[in-house]
């Protein structure tokens, strides 16, 4: 990993809490399914509520959590554990405790910023902790951990295809795609299972040229495709490129999720985005973020998507020089950072 001589394992935490798959034997789906079928069809409003059920449920099954991950620590002997998921984070840490002191437990944030209590920090267990803004750093230390232990990078970490140098013409690749001079392209993306919210935007930018990246979900993809419009729209399922697709395009269209605003952002678009109550409660400040370094445009409701894109378009030089400030290289500091640790 980037000139580290580390075997990496990815362990799926539901594969050691839940071995034979009981859950999606029972219920015939896996626990991250449920979320993302309510992202899809724009089901958020309740999530704050949901979110504080889960972590009652969290704490109600903690011990027995322990002794399950404790377990399979003492089987597989890391040197070191890296979470890159919330909520579990003290279950996960006291069981690496137990089993194996010497062992380093980090957790890199995929959230721009916390949502406390015990979403992400852990202040009071020896947990270091990676930070992708320096937002989400205070709010560790104003938590109660030490500086030490709180480490920022300059963004959320995206995969190196965001980086790498792509050896096809740009111009060729839209007009292949039926984008045809140079009107500005939109990129619509609401995570890998897309929203109903698409098929909104895409019928008030009839006459604007878009990609919609609808994921996984064919039905999405399939009502979009019927659509009759005056500018070309792409319709894209599911894709592991998708800096390609970024790209293609001249500015984004989605929700404020930290993955998608980086990848966006580092790919040079400028963004339109909502923050209402339905915006997921960990992703309420990336608006807040958008807003203060003049990174696009922030809607009540994609109602008027129409009027923030005529914004974007007609300034779209500003706002680039605005996105283009912002220097993301965390996919290659965090393995720093964590070599570090282990000296």
């Amino acid at each position: 990993m980037h000139g580290q001589a580390w075997q990496v394992r990815l362990v799926h935490l539901f594969d050691i809490l839940d071995p034979s798959r009981l859950f999606a034997r029972t219920l015939g789906f896996q626990p991250e399914d449920l979320y993302n079928r309510q992202l899809a069809i724009g089901m958020t409003l309740g999530m704050s509520l949901e979110l504080k059920l889960l972590q009652m449920l969290i704490k109600m099954g903690h011990q027995a959590m322990v002794k399950r991950m404790q377990a399979y620590w003492l089987d597989a002997q890391p040197d070191m554990v890296v979470s890159v998921i919330p909520n579990f984070n003290r279950a996960l840490c006291e069981s690496l405790r137990l089993a194996l002191p010497s062992a380093s437990y980090v957790t890199v944030l995929t959230d721009m910023a916390d949502h406390p209590p015990a979403f992400w920090v852990e202040p009071d267990l020896p947990q270091q902790v990676v930070c992708g803004t320096h937002y989400a750093a205070q709010q560790a230390i104003a938590a109660g951990c030490s500086a030490q232990r709180v480490h920022q990078t300059s963004g959320m970490i995206l995969s190196p295809r965001f980086y790498a140098l792509s050896a096809s013409d740009r111009w060729a690749e839209r007009f292949r795609h039926g984008f045809v001079g140079k009107q500005a392209v939109g990129l619509v993306m609401f995570g890998g299972y897309g929203s109903d919210v698409m098929k909104t935007i895409a019928t008030r930018l009839v006459d604007t040229p878009l990609i919609l990246v609808c994921g996984k979900n064919a039905a999405l993809a399939q009502s979009l495709r019927a659509m009759t419009t005056q500018a070309p729209h792409v319709v894209v399922e599911f894709t592991d490129d998708m800096a390609y697709w970024m790209r293609l395009a001249d500015f984004f269209i989605g929700k404020p999720g930290p993955a998608s605003l980086s990848e966006a952002v580092h790919m040079g678009l400028p963004v339109v985005i909502t923050c209402n109550a339905w915006t997921m409660p960990q992703e309420r400040w990336n608006t807040q973020w958008v807003r203060n370094n003049g990174l696009g445009v922030v809607l009540k409701s994609f109602r008027s998507v129409r009027s923030a894109v005529h914004d974007i378009v007609s300034h779209l030089s500003t706002w680039q020089k605005n996105v283009r400030q912002v220097q993301n290289r965390a996919v290659f500091e965090v393995p720093q950072l964590l070599a570090k640790m282990t000296i």
